[in-house]
């Protein structure tokens, strides 16, 4: 039983530490190469974890194997246009301005449904809104709305604003974010006054605490409904 158990934790770690070479994407945003090869891992994997008769290494050799394939897949499609065209296809209008493009939808194997599906998942939910809509080689839609239609932004308004901000986590579920402080120039001691606002007693007592550049916090304590309030902006929250 000891053997069984350790063998599935070196798979494990191996298995954790490829997926981590091959970067970070979700199994929607996969290319069909990348799609296939995580199926062929999580199939291998299995082999060498509940088989004592088979030895560990032949179940490593074929996982080095298959990513070192990735790896050489992945250089051939950033070096050639056409070889990656041949792997994972190419984007296919399936909306223009005069609808749907039937013939489009048969090369894909797609219906009206999945059309209309993929619409409602980027927010449309008629055809009439919509002026183009690609399908891309992930599977995923990506819709140009119609001018009308489309959401109106701050430059649209001509109006001046600041450059977008990441708020910078102080807390997460009741530990400091050390590592946080220095980024957002706030001292330890100048988190209890923050949370005496928020009307929070202990750090231990708040799931989260964010603020942004302009001093904007959110704060919200565990079991409990969230508040926003300012302060002085970051650098500036001592002072």
């Amino acid at each position: 039983m000891l053997t069984i158990v350790l063998r599935a934790v070196i798979i494990y770690i191996i298995v954790l530490f490829l997926y981590r070479l091959m970067g970070k994407r979700q199994l929607g945003q996969m290319q069909p190469f990348e799609l296939v090869l995580t199926l062929i891992i999580a199939d291998l994997a299995t082999i060498p974890m509940a088989e004592i008769s088979v030895p560990v290494l032949h179940g490593v050799v074929p996982l080095l194997t298959l990513v070192v394939l990735h790896f050489l897949l992945t250089v051939l499609c950033k070096l050639s246009t056409k070889f990656s065209r041949f792997v994972s296809g190419k984007p296919v209008i399936v909306i223009n301005p005069n609808g749907i493009d039937y013939k489009a939808l048969k090369t894909l194997n797609l219906s009206i449904d999945d059309i209309m599906e993929a619409m409602r998942g980027e927010g449309y939910f008629k055809l009439e809104q919509v002026q183009y809509a690609i399908m891309e080689t992930n599977g995923k839609m990506s819709v140009l709305p119609k001018s009308e239609f489309a959401p109106a932004t701050c430059g649209d308004l001509n109006l001046s604003v600041e450059a977008s901000a990441l708020p910078i986590n102080i807390i997460t579920e009741g530990k400091i974010q050390t590592s946080n402080l220095e980024i957002a120039k706030i001292r330890k001691e100048d988190i209890g006054k923050i949370l005496e606002k928020a009307e929070i007693k202990k750090v231990k007592d708040c799931l989260v605490l964010s603020i942004d550049k302009g001093g904007a916090v959110f704060a919200q304590a565990f079991g409990k409904k969230y508040v926003t309030f300012n302060i002085a902006p970051l650098g500036q929250v001592s002072e």
